[in-house]
């Protein structure tokens, strides 16, 4: 029998007291209470990340988990939508056998949107059949974020037929409505939808929880949500949980679902709801086999220094310790790359675009959101050619199709990166995982864009003389390598493109959205410019799209 002590807090039976828990074989036998606490120290259920794509962190699970159990996570709720898109089922059973590595505890989801559109050409599809399947496996746990919510509010057969074969399976739902308001939150819950991570507005987030919907407050690497719903954990805290969606491994580093907390104690949430929304209500919801710190629970909680700095000290995940001392204790596991990738390298023409009559329909780039704008800009011509202007911010964007190497280059503009030379590219392009690529210079477009040919998947920057890459072997969406190592490149990938003159916070992971056609408005598939308001391909000149007049245009 193991044992420990310290202060107690229990957000169940919503109480703090000093007292000592003893364990054994991964299992809380007692919890008793002591006069006084005979050790420092706050012991508290472990964290979960109620939402987020494992693949994002650039990571494999047994690499991902070994930097988040050094913030207190012991589990998350993992949608493998992003392998799926490149290698379908075979790319969710790569996750599952990864995940079986490792104590950390992944519950994984059957990707409903494989493909999300039929607008962009993908790696794989998931059609009813096998998503069915999936949802029949003991291992999946849920079926992961219905993108498609046109479907949904038309009730569209093959949409639905999924939603079903999750409730036949007793399990839960999860959405996808960015923006999704009144009767059509009302109708898109009614469908079996419990839970939405995609709201960036209060009053969104109050339509969905009257209509019977979880909440989860995201704040990842590119959609930061946190200030805007934070009031929820005030008013609503039973009908909140707290997730990243997407989150780089240099943030990873520094911080998970513990600054979720650390932000939400700092804006008078109570104590015990925010661990509620951290714990209880994840494990509840998605019926994990994580321990809520009560008799006979899996011996999964955290130590945390004090709650002004709250700090995470200890993780034990089924009673073992997993981290101390800002050290993950979980072994460095090497896993085998998988992968799909026929691209072949393009040349500076390829990237060419021939001037059209009328103003450039253009993607507006916001920071620390998914969402984008559109603006009407004046082409600037050279030679006959349509051409970044980096004076105006005006640079140009373009999405490689991985998949059919013969595939001509998708093109389009965009205003937000700020790049005044050079140009970055990945293959970390949601959700079909094509190459997307920025940049202030056909030439430099193709200099990036090969290196990441080069590597067969990668994020790559070129400007100033110089270019780096960081390889993604695995399915061109992770990394081989030890995370913190991982975490260091991508951090001076992150440093040069800022230095390039990107003045976003996160370059990459917001590149990497914009190519995500249903998240409005404009964005860019490898078929070409397309509106996810209108849900509709548009032409990138001309007066279409509801272009301002000649005197408004940039």
């Amino acid at each position: 029998m193991e044992s420990i002590s310290g202060t107690i807090v229990d957000p169940v039976n919503r109480r703090i007291f000093p007292g000592t828990i003893s364990w054994s074989k991964g299992v809380i036998r007692r919890i008793e209470r002591d006069s006084r606490p005979r050790a420092p120290g706050l012991i508290m259920p472990g964290f979960v990340d109620a939402h987020i794509h494992i693949e994002s962190s650039l990571l494999p699970p047994p690499e991902f988990a070994r930097l988040a159990v050094v913030h207190g996570t012991v589990a998350t709720v993992s949608d493998p939508h992003e392998i799926a898109n490149v290698l379908g089922v075979r790319g969710v059973d790569t996750m599952l056998a990864e995940a079986r590595r490792t104590p950390f505890k992944f519950r994984f989801g059957a990707p409903s949107c494989v493909p999300a559109t039929d607008a962009e050409t993908a790696g794989a599809s998931l059609g009813v059949g096998p998503v069915a399947r999936l949802m029949a496996r003991r291992e999946i746990g849920y079926l992961a974020e219905v993108m498609n919510f046109p479907g949904v509010l038309r009730r569209d057969p093959g949409v639905m037929a999924k939603i079903a074969a999750a409730v036949r399976a007793g399990k839960p739902v999860d959405g996808h409505a960015p923006g999704l308001r009144g009767r059509e939150a009302m109708a898109y819950a009614a469908a079996g939808i419990s839970t939405d991570h995609e709201c960036f507005t209060l009053a969104e987030a109050r339509d969905k929880i009257r209509a019977g919907m979880m909440i989860l407050i995201r704040e990842g690497s590119a959609a930061r949500n946190f200030d805007a719903l934070a009031p929820l954990l005030r008013t609503d805290p039973g009908r909140c949980m707290l997730c990243c969606d997407d989150l780089h491994p240099d943030l990873l580093v520094l911080r998970h679902i513990d600054a979720h907390i650390r932000r939400g104690l700092a804006s008078g949430a109570g104590r015990l709801d925010m661990l509620a929304c951290a714990s209880v209500n994840p494990v509840r919801h998605y019926r994990l086999d994580v321990g809520l710190l009560q008799p006979g629970d899996p011996a999964d909680f955290v130590v945390v220094d004090n709650w002004r700095n709250f700090r995470v000290r200890r993780t034990y995940i089924g009673g073992r310790l997993a981290a101390a001392g800002g050290r993950s204790l979980l072994p460095r596991l090497r896993s085998a790359p998988v992968n799909r990738f026929r691209a072949l390298p393009r040349r500076a023409a390829d990237f060419a675009v021939p001037a059209g009559a009328g103003a450039l329909s253009v993607i507006v780039a916001r920071d620390g959101q998914l969402v984008t704008g559109r603006a009407r800009m004046r082409p600037l011509v050279s030679g006959g050619r349509a051409v970044a202007d980096p004076s105006r911010d005006l640079l140009k964007i373009a999405v490689v199709n991985r998949y059919a190497p013969r595939a001509p280059v998708a093109l389009g503009f965009i205003r937000g990166f700020g790049l005044r030379e050079g140009a970055l590219a990945s293959s970390v392009a949601h959700d079909s995982h094509n190459i997307v690529a920025v940049g202030a210079s056909d030439a430099a477009l193709a200099a990036a864009v090969n290196r990441v040919i080069a590597r067969r998947g990668g994020l790559s920057v070129v400007g100033r003389g110089r270019s780096a890459v960081l390889p993604l072997p695995i399915a061109g969406l992770m990394a081989t390598g030890d995370g913190r190592a991982v975490a260091r490149a991508y951090a001076r990938l992150d440093a040069s493109a800022k230095a390039l003159g990107s003045r976003l916070s996160a370059p990459f992971m917001t590149l990497s959205f914009m190519a995500l056609l249903v998240i409005p408005d404009l964005k860019l598939s490898d078929r070409g410019l397309f509106s996810g308001a209108r849900w509709k391909f548009e032409p990138l000149f001309g007066s279409e799209g509801g272009a301002r007049s000649p005197s408004a245009l940039a």
